[in-house]
């Protein structure tokens, strides 16, 4: 791909790429970028699986995770996208599509998060139309559940995972 799948006024948006590796390891070295995402620490091994699971959504139904730069830079500022997951909790994240961002500390309390997800959402509801978008979001992440809300996600039910309550939400058509 020669450029972003999708500009918003301060972002583009990337389908993910091999080249997005380095920068995938960066944006997760972060302690308190993990802190909600399970805190486990990570390594390049790790973050070049998440970057296959992020390319084979892509490939194998046609939506996933995009990367996300500042506008018009290779800064890779965090990741986000609705993208096809299998959690293994049933109640709704199993095999289908589910909304997810990650972003660097030094974007937080701007509105990015919510700017990618609204174009993120967008695209994904003009390619498929009609269709319901999960998520799940750490019980104590309360900036992410305030943007899951300005998205229009309702929860539905809770799970626990390794110690975490996960918040189950849902934006249906």
């Amino acid at each position: 791909m020669n450029g972003p799948e999708l500009s918003t006024q301060r972002l583009d948006l990337w389908r993910p790429a091999a080249r997005d590796h380095a920068a995938l390891v960066d944006l997760l070295a972060d302690d308190e970028v993990r802190r909600h995402l399970g805190n486990r620490p990570t390594d390049p091994v790790e973050e070049f699986n998440r970057l296959c699971r992020n390319a084979g959504s892509w490939a194998l139904y046609g939506y996933g995770t995009f990367v996300c730069r500042a506008q018009g830079t290779d800064d890779v500022l965090g990741i986000c996208g609705v993208f096809h997951s299998w959690r293994g909790f049933g109640q709704g994240l199993d095999d289908t599509p589910e909304i997810g961002w990650i972003f660097a500390r030094k974007t937080w309390g701007q509105g990015i998060a919510t700017e990618a997800a609204r174009a993120a959402l967008g695209w994904f509801d003009a390619a498929f139309p009609g269709r319901r978008v999960a998520c799940m979001i750490n019980d104590t992440n309360l900036p992410s559940l305030a943007v899951a809300d300005k998205l229009g996600f309702v929860r539905y039910g809770a799970e626990a995972d390794h110690g975490a309550q996960l918040i189950l939400l849902e934006r249906l058509p």
